[in-house]
């Protein structure tokens, strides 16, 4: 039997990784689309990449919403999660109904703190595998998906009770699964790929946190620019070391670990932001220019309110986060306005 993965949220970071698991023989990839689907369901998915070449990727099954994915009947092994968590918006976990099963595993590739919660209380049964991807990536017309130099993916089974308890007959299971989903990626050609453990995968989400709680909200702030413009100016910089400085110190306090020595220091992720020269922008900046809600809760608001639960605060962190959630909140009442 084929493995069968369903890809939701089909925009550039999703799209690339089914390209890449449809290259394993004995493996079925399938996609949701939202505005792109005329195009893909047409034509599929061209491919640009200096790594993996200029290809064309054809999904197995094109839908272009849940309900059609429900109606095909496929039993999923994984349904993979690349869109963007607004808890403050949508409960996205409500898409997947229907499309779970006792055995499928839930692989989240998102951004921020506490996305896995909808899903656990929702699917108790499911696996669920948490994954942080840092990939250059863009969609840049529908359908077209531009890769550029460099790709990492670490994934972990979620297994909470772990934090507080004793291991549980069912986390083999979501063990298993979480080390297949990485085997398969490594197979389509993924090399930086990884399987951690559930509290090594929380620490990468918290490192992470600490480059996109810095560059984001930053970014949208100083109008916009891209992150290698702010990473050479003396007294942005200043403010991002600051801010990624307080991450990693409130990390491991929070975690009850210290942070892995392999982990980029403040000072070498501003380096290698200083190197790229590509000009990208942080999603936020990106969000913000198209109008778009920003993903201030699960990057912000939730490591917030997680460190102040245990006694911590992160001043920076929440200066950000009150400025740029009133920016959006100001912004959005304008539009309503305008639409009156």
């Amino acid at each position: 039997m084929p493995t069968e993965i369903l890809i939701v949220g089909a925009g550039a970071i999703g799209a690339f990784y089914a390209s890449r698991l449809t290259q394993v023989a004995g493996t079925n990839v399938s996609v949701i689309c939202r505005s792109n689907y005329k195009v893909v369901k047409a034509s599929g998915f061209n491919v640009t990449s200096p790594q993996y070449g200029d290809y064309t990727f054809v999904p197995s099954n094109t839908f272009a919403n849940p309900d059609e994915a429900r109606r095909s009947g496929i039993q999923w092994d994984y349904v993979v999660v690349s869109t963007k968590a607004l808890p403050d918006v949508s409960d996205d976990s409500k898409i997947l109904e229907g499309l779970v099963h006792d055995k499928t595993a839930i692989v989240l590739v998102q951004n921020g703190l506490g996305v896995e919660d909808p899903y656990t209380k929702r699917f108790p049964k499911a696996s669920i595998c948490s994954a942080v991807t840092i990939a250059s990536c863009a969609q840049t017309s529908h359908g077209q998906i531009k890769h550029n130099r460099w790709t990492r993916i670490n994934s972990g089974p979620y297994l909470p009770h772990l934090d507080v308890g004793k291991p549980q007959s069912t986390d083999v299971r979501a063990i298993e699964q979480n080390e297949t989903f990485i085997r398969l990626l490594k197979e389509g050609g993924i090399k930086d790929a990884d399987a951690y453990d559930h509290a090594k995968l929380q620490l990468v989400r918290w490192h992470k946190i600490a480059i996109n709680a810095s560059m984001n909200p930053s970014s949208v702030l100083s109008g916009c620019i891209p992150n290698n413009a702010m990473s050479n100016d003396p007294e942005l910089a200043r403010h991002l070391k600051g801010v990624m400085e307080e991450v990693l110190a409130t990390a491991p306090k929070i975690l009850g670990t210290a942070l892995p020595k392999e982990f980029a220091t403040s000072d070498a992720i501003l380096r290698s932001t200083q190197r790229n020269t590509s000009g990208s922008k942080p999603s936020m900046a990106l969000d913000w220019e198209q109008g778009k809600t920003m993903e201030l809760e699960v990057i912000l608001g939730n490591p917030i309110r997680i460190a102040r639960e245990r006694g911590f605060e992160m001043p920076r962190m929440q200066t950000l986060y009150a400025l740029l959630r009133m920016a959006q909140e100001t912004r959005d009442k304008a539009k309503s306005k305008s639409k009156i």
